[in-house]
């Protein structure tokens, strides 16, 4: 083994390092034998398959098609079986688990209420259905000794018309669990200007919200989304690299709208293997992460849909770790990245970031010295044998 892979944090210190997640879709998370309960429970017949492992296969396969829209059809069937509040809170109480599990001790999680009202409940119940699911989740997590924080944030369709609806939703429910706003679909041909009435109430507001943007569409859904919309956060973002050139001689040459996410430190919600699944990216080698990392823009890494990418906050940053070689350092920098991002009060998040995140990967850091004493023939030499 070299000194360098040596320096490479293992599968398992990966799985215990506290991590903060951003973007993570509550109906793109679901534990495949939960929605085949859930089916059955509800009466839903549309399933292509019954058994949790072939659907679980199943979710991955049908969303590994390079096309977003193609990608987003499979949640058809988890937005199916999440319509009543008993469904509701299961699935927000498992999301919780799952995470604290995972080594996430700080998510926020999106969901769009109006996809959760075909069985009658209204958009409050399905709210404080969601929320008591977290809060159940975090207790349980408690009881196995982790430790999660679960935020909310509510999502609005691009392609509908309930965006200043949900935002006036998220703002009542903002000191009950709700920490902001988001708006998601399909891009193209919907821009987030559409929604503009929902964006200035939140400013008003002096509320937070994120923007799915730069993701299948390119540059002017990023400059719509920061100078139209006020984003505080940018979903994705990742076709901010079509504002970069790189030189033959590795020179490079940031635009000014990259420059301005740049300088502005606009977090990015970047999801590596999601990108991948909808043609956001071609390889984890050639994702834009790479780059924008050595640039210093302001990263954090996420699972985007656990569910349909077969995938968590561990197996993401494996992926990157074996790509590019990230150590603990890199990881602790994506994590307080994340954290100083997160939608929660400032003192809240430097706690976070002092008292739980630094400490853990000090832990983390410091094991090293252990194994290589227990692996250190002991001789009789040194400096108390003097």
């Amino acid at each position: 083994m070299t000194s360098e892979t040596s320096n490479l944090p293992t599968a398992e210190q990966i799985l215990r390092a506290p991590k903060v997640l951003l973007h993570d879709h509550l109906d793109g998370g679901l534990r495949p034998g939960t929605v085949v309960d859930l089916a059955s429970e509800n009466g839903y017949p549309g399933l292509p398959e019954t058994d949790p492992e072939k659907l679980g296969i199943w979710f991955r396969e049908a969303a590994d098609s390079g096309s977003l829209e193609r990608y987003l059809e499979t949640f058809a069937h988890t937005c199916a079986v999440m319509q009543t509040r008993e469904a509701l809170t299961r699935v927000a109480a498992e999301c919780a688990e799952d995470l604290a599990a995972d080594g996430v001790v700080y998510a926020e999680v999106r969901y769009a209420p109006e996809q959760h009202l075909e069985q009658g409940l209204s958009l409050e119940e399905v709210v404080e259905a969601v929320n008591d699911g977290f809060r159940e989740g975090e207790r349980r997590a408690r009881e196995n000794g982790h430790r999660i924080r679960v935020g909310a944030l509510l999502t609005a369709m691009r392609h509908a018309a309930r965006a200043l609806e949900i935002a006036e939703l998220a703002n009542r429910y903002r000191d009950s669990g709700v920490v902001g706003f988001d708006i998601a679909g399909a891009e193209a041909g919907y821009p987030p200007t559409r929604h503009l009435d929902a964006f200035e109430y939140l400013k008003r507001e002096n509320n937070h919200f994120t923007i799915h943007a730069g993701e299948a569409f390119g540059l002017p859904s990023i400059w719509q989304a920061l100078q139209w919309c006020g984003a505080d956060r940018l979903g994705h973002g990742v076709r901010i690299i079509d504002d970069i050139e790189v030189g033959e001689d590795g020179s490079v040459a940031l635009g000014r709208l990259a420059s301005y996410v740049r300088d502005k430190r606009i977090p990015l919600e970047m999801c590596p293997t999601s990108n991948l699944q909808t043609g956001a990216a071609t390889s984890y080698a050639e994702h834009p992460i790479g780059l924008l990392r050595r640039l210093q823009f302001r990263l954090t890494v996420n699972t985007d849909n656990r569910l349909m990418s077969g995938t968590s906050m561990s197996r993401e940053f494996e992926h990157l770790v074996k790509t590019f070689r990230y150590t603990l350092d890199d990881m602790q920098w994506f994590t307080v990245n994340a954290m100083k991002s997160a939608f929660i009060p400032f003192d809240e998040r430097l706690a976070m970031i002092n008292d739980v995140i630094k400490p853990g990967y000090a832990e983390l850091r410091s094991e090293w010295l252990f194994r290589q004493s227990a692996t250190t023939p002991l001789t009789g030499k040194g400096s108390d044998a003097e």
